[in-house]
């Protein structure tokens, strides 16, 4: 959602409190034609998403010099409802095994943990007292490279689960909202600073997922 000019007035009192803001941007700023992308690459949203969140970006950094805008790729993690991200919502189709289910293998994704996210934030604002000087864009992104049929596979090994149910589809999608083909982050920006965590996807899906394991003899197949 863009930031309106309530939102530009929020902004600026934060500044006037002194607060450190961190806006919370994605990695679909970028058309997805040329990854890496590091901070200062020129961004060519491809849909209304991605150009919202640019929109909040410009917003922020024009009402408080002093913010941070972190920019993200898909995140995942603790939910209510598997829709709730784009990468949970993958396991119903991967836990019902007596169904074909067919997987984009084509767009290129680095799923990212929210806990992770959350640990840079907070890395990136104890810097920020050490130095009241950081400012400005940081990337942080998972680093393992999955589409979504790699993605559903790595749940079902997570939970010991059959996959041969899952088809790898490698054909451009028809009419669907046009999204990046590989907005893979450079987040060196940020390891350079010595912030970051990264938490391997298979342990932190388990750790997301293990709730809405439907089946309770894989339950205790995985945990026992």
């Amino acid at each position: 959602m863009a930031l309106d000019r309530r939102s530009s007035v929020v902004v600026r009192n934060v500044a006037k409190v002194g607060a450190f803001l961190i806006y919370i941007s994605s990695d679909y700023v970028f058309d997805g034609r040329n990854p890496p992308y590091r901070e200062d690459a020129v961004p060519n949203p491809l849909n209304h998403y991605g150009k919202t969140k640019l929109e909040g970006e410009k917003v922020v950094l024009q009402n408080n010099e002093d913010a941070a805008v972190l920019r993200v790729p898909v995140l995942y993690g603790d939910v209510e409802k598997l829709e709730e991200s784009a990468v949970t919502i993958l396991f119903d189709k991967v836990q019902f095994s007596n169904k074909s289910a067919n997987m984009d293998h084509l767009q290129q994704r680095f799923p990212t943990y929210v806990k992770d996210v959350a640990t840079v934030c907070l890395q990136l604002t104890e810097k920020k007292l050490q130095n009241p000087s950081l400012k400005g864009i940081f990337h942080w992104s998972g680093n393992e490279q999955m589409t979504k049929y790699e993605i559903a596979c790595a749940m079902a090994d997570a939970f010991n689960l059959p996959s041969s149910h899952l088809r790898p589809i490698t054909d451009e999608p028809v009419g669907e909202t046009p999204r990046p083909r590989n907005p893979q982050l450079n987040c060196s920006k940020l390891e350079q600073l010595g912030i970051g965590q990264r938490t391997p996807f298979r342990v932190g899906i388990r750790e997301s997922l293990w709730p809405f394991l439907v089946d309770k003899q894989w339950r205790q197949t995985v945990f026992h």
